[in-house]
């Protein structure tokens, strides 16, 4: 029920949702795996139906579908990253509170750097819904939506979430999108690693 208050919240209203989630005595641990592991199923489930069943078309070209085992496994490598990066990300935020001022204990500051992860990439993830129809103009546009949203979440969330002067708090989320776009590069790289090693989409002739 949290976490579909909190889901909901952000959306509503993000100011008041951050102080809530700010206020909630968790450990880093339970607001991670009561949320990413769900939410990251929304864009590999979607993605899965949509390369299989609806495929996608460039200009004027044909349908273009993936074969349901060469999906699978790219869907699995997706969910990871997915894990990973939200993972990752939380740590980062939490290692670098204590360099802009966050006086919270440890065990606190470990949660709202997860928390502050987790809930700044729910949009992202609820995105994902859109690969179902996975047009490239309509993804695109749906999944740049979402981010432009969730780098508004950051940047309004930090100061909330870590108790510390909007001033300081824009360098921080400033640093925690820079992370988050180094992220996204590995992740591309990682995709053309396991690509030429064999493991690349595998099209419906």
């Amino acid at each position: 029920m949290a976490m579909l208050q909190h889901t909901l919240g952000i959306f509503t209203n993000p100011d008041r949702e951050w102080q809530r989630i700010r206020n909630e005595e968790h450990s880093f641990f339970k607001v991670y795996w009561t949320h990413v592991p769900l939410l990251a199923l929304i864009p590999v489930v979607c993605a899965y139906f949509g390369v299989t069943y609806q495929g996608w078309s460039i200009g004027s070209g044909g349908m273009v579908k993936l074969t349901s085992e060469s999906a699978l496994i790219l869907c699995a490598f997706a969910y990871l990253a997915e894990l990973a990066a939200v993972y990752v990300l939380g740590e980062y935020i939490n290692w670098m509170s204590q360099s802009f001022g966050v006086d919270d204990e440890a065990s606190k500051r470990h949660y709202e750097g997860t928390a502050l992860a987790v809930y700044s990439a729910t949009p992202m993830m609820l995105a994902g819904i859109v690969l179902l129809y996975p047009e490239l103009w309509l993804v695109a546009g749906v999944f740049i939506a979402a981010a432009c949203y969730s780098t508004y979440l950051i940047y309004e969330g930090i100061p909330i979430l870590m108790n510390i002067p909007k001033e300081r708090g824009f360098i921080y989320a400033s640093s925690v999108i820079t992370v988050g776009l180094v992220l996204a590069v590995v992740v591309m790289v990682a995709t053309v690693i396991v690509w030429s090693s064999g493991m690349g989409p595998i099209y419906v002739s």
